[in-house]
Formats: structure tokens, sequence, C-alpha cells
């Protein structure tokens, strides 16, 4: 099992000018690389026999670029430039490795023929990152003793340990990155053993989550979670931000100052949704030995005219926390398809037509409910077919009361330890 730690750096200026450096030049070199393979793409597009109906290159056709090739050219690179010799050769090679993992995303598709968008040229500040893929191993480029992290190259950074690695777990490797607050380190822990997951004939409690933007989301027992709606609330605040940045003359530290701002306002509102993501998945996976939630087309949808506000709520990333907390307790969490949940009776199964605007469902058997919880009790039925867990049927005579809980004023006393 893999997690990521994150930790603050408490760098020098001096360091702090050397990692900035290294991110430059890595980003001149990643847009080099990048270029080489478009380049490659462009005057190998056509068959030979034949030619392509714009414009075409003329030249000879060099040989096709991979990681190899661009690998092992970064020697002629140092000799042409010798600013390359300042960076520690592996984060070099990583930096290679991240355009080949892209360029092959985009060009091969998955198994479900699904591909990745295409790699795009980094502009300056772009690449705030790059990684030293072993620690504290004997030709490592990173070492962590105590509170210290040296870098090859770099030095010894202080590094604030707000919680301690667990034992057990292996630092594989180390990624250096900015953000608008400082700096940080990610480490990549390994525990080799695998978490038990608990047995489909021991699940005592289960749930199925219909998400919403009314609602955050709703339980099949009926408890319902209100939208924090972080970003709308800070709309105001980056509108005045970003006002005050358009005034200012491209390129000036007051340009530079106020965009900062603006970034930290953003962070800001990202920490705050992330920390809230995680208090619900921890939530429900406390609750719940499985848990069914919808397979929602998150990129279509984002496509529409509620696109501000799906973005906003970040279905996609709370599906992710919740399926990776819950695999760190050893809970199930299954997705099904989505489609009908909203229409079809929980209780008897008939069809009840209704607009998106209308939130109460009422069949004709007599249930009136609410439109998301009837939706959660169909996913729930959905998603336990086949399998010997209690039952859940319809709510039948007795309905449960429905309850609203609330994480939006919530405060970790530790944010990290949620992440």
């Amino acid at each position: 099992m893999l997690l990521t730690y994150q930790y603050k750096l408490n760098p020098t200026p001096e360091q702090i000018v050397v990692l900035e450096i290294w991110g430059e030049l890595l980003r001149r070199h990643w847009n080099y690389a990048l270029g080489e393979r478009l380049d490659w793409l462009k005057r190998t597009r056509s068959q030979i026999d034949r030619c392509s109906l714009v414009s075409e290159p003329i030249g000879e056709i060099p040989e096709k670029p991979d990681y190899y090739t661009q690998a092992s050219l970064l020697k002629q690179t140092k000799e042409l430039f010798p600013d390359y010799k300042s960076i520690y050769a592996d984060c070099q090679q990583q930096n290679l490795i991240r355009l080949d993992k892209a360029w092959k995303r985009w060009l091969i598709p998955d198994k479900k023929g699904k591909r990745g968008g295409k790699p795009r040229f980094k502009k300056r500040g772009n690449i705030s990152s790059f990684t030293f893929p072993r620690v504290n191993s004997p030709k490592a480029g990173a070492h962590l003793v105590g509170n210290t992290l040296k870098l090859s190259k770099i030095g010894e950074i202080e590094v604030i340990l707000h919680r301690p690695i667990p034992d057990g777990f292996e630092i594989k490797q180390a990624t250096i990155l900015s953000k608008a607050d400082g700096w940080y380190v990610s480490f990549s822990l390994e525990d080799k053993t695998v978490p038990e997951l608990l047995p489909i004939d021991e699940i005592k409690t289960n749930t199925g989550i219909d998400v919403g933007l009314e609602k955050f989301l709703t339980t099949a027992d009926g408890q319902s979670i209100e939208v924090p709606q972080y970003y709308r609330k800070a709309q105001s605040k980056l509108a005045r931000q970003q006002h005050q940045l358009a005034r200012k003359t491209k390129g000036s530290k007051n340009h530079s100052k106020q965009s900062n701002k603006v970034a930290k306002t953003h962070l800001h509102v990202a920490r705050q949704r992330k920390e809230f993501h995680y208090h619900v998945a921890h939530w429900l996976v406390n609750s719940y030995d499985l848990i069914v939630f919808e397979n929602l087309n998150i990129r279509g949808l984002a496509r529409t005219r509620l696109a501000k506000s799906i973005l906003d709520v970040a279905w996609g990333a709370f599906l992710e926390i919740m399926q990776a907390v819950a695999v760190k307790r050893g809970k199930l969490t299954l997705g099904v398809d989505p489609r009908g949940t909203s229409i079809n009776c929980s209780s008897c199964g008939e069809r009840v037509e209704k607009t998106m605007s209308v939130r109460v469902h009422s069949c004709s058997c007599g249930l009136v409910i609410d439109r998301d919880w009837n939706s959660a009790l169909n996913l729930l039925k959905r998603g336990s077919v086949g399998l010997p867990i209690p039952g859940c049927g319809g709510l039948g005579d007795t309905q449960p009361m429905k309850q609203q809980v609330s994480f939006v004023n919530l405060r970790c006393s530790r944010y990290t330890a949620c992440s």
C-alpha cells in the first residue's frame, strides 16, 4: 500500500534561489524534449507514398524519440549548457519519465479506450516540482534524518514534521514542490503488508450515497450533508484581488505580489474543500461497512451550465478520497450505474418521471420522500444484488427520521493528519 505524506520545508533564501533555478531549467528541458517528439510526429503523420494536404516540413526525418534516446543525450545537454551540471541527474531523468508517461497516455488508449490530453509546453513557473526517486539508500540523492532533509547539490533543509512517519513504512521517493505559501516535500511511503478487507458475510452496516448540488450527499438512511460552497463564498474576495491584479504592470514586483495573493486564496479554498472531503469520508467509513456510490460522468457534467457548482463540490476528488480511506480501514466500496436511480421508486420499482426542479419523490404506492433519499436507496439496492448482506428493501411503513449532518463549521486540530 502506498501513502503520500506532505510536509512544509523551511529553506534558506539561498536554497530557495537554487530550487527556483532547478525548476526553470527542468521546465526548459521539458519543452525541448516535447518539441522533439511533436516534430517527429508531424514529420511522420502521413504515409510514405503520399503527402499531407497541410504544409509538410522539409528535411531528414529524425529518429523516433523516446525516453531512452532522450535520456542518453543528457550528457550532451550538460556539455552544451553547463547550468544543467548543477542539477542532480536522477531529477533530470524523472523529468523525462513524466513526459514519457504523459506522451503515452495521449497516444495509447487504456483498457476502456480512453486517452489523456495532449502534453503541453510549460510556461515560466509551471514546472514547480522535481522528484528524487530514492531516499535513504546508499546512492540516494535525498536523506531524511530526524527533521532534516539532505538533498544532493542543495544541502540540508529543515522539515516541519507535524506528524511522524508511520512505523513499518519505507520512504520510496521524495518530491519537492512549490506552492503559493512556500516549498513542500511529498514522501511516497510503501507498506508491503496488504490491508485485509472485511469479508462480505461479516458486513453489518451498509448504505448508498447520492451526491448532488443542493445537498453534498444523502445516505440511504436519510442523513444528508449540506454543500459548503467554499469557492462561491470566496468569489467576492477573489474578484477584488483579481481586479487589483489587472491594474498592476505585468512583470513588476507589485504584479508578482498581487498574483501570489490570488494564488494563496485559491490554495486556501482547495485546502478547505479537501479537509471537508476527508471529514465526510472518515464519517462514512466509521459508520458503514459497505458504501455504494454512483459512477458519474463528472467530466461530461462539468461541461453544462452548472460547471462552476459541480467543480466546487468536486465529487470526483471526494470519491477517490473515500475509497482510499475505506481501503486503509478494511471497509468496502462499490460503484454502480446511476441511470434511473432518481426516477424509479425505491419501494415498488415503478418509474416516476420528474424534472430536476422536482425535489420530492411521490409515488402511487404511497411513498413520499426526498428525491435524493430515494436515489440513495436505489443505489444501495442495486449494489446489494447477490450479496449476503442485511436487507435493504423499500422504506415500507416505517420511515426513519431524516437528519442533517453539518461538517461546514468543523475544524480539524491537525489538518494534514486527515490528508
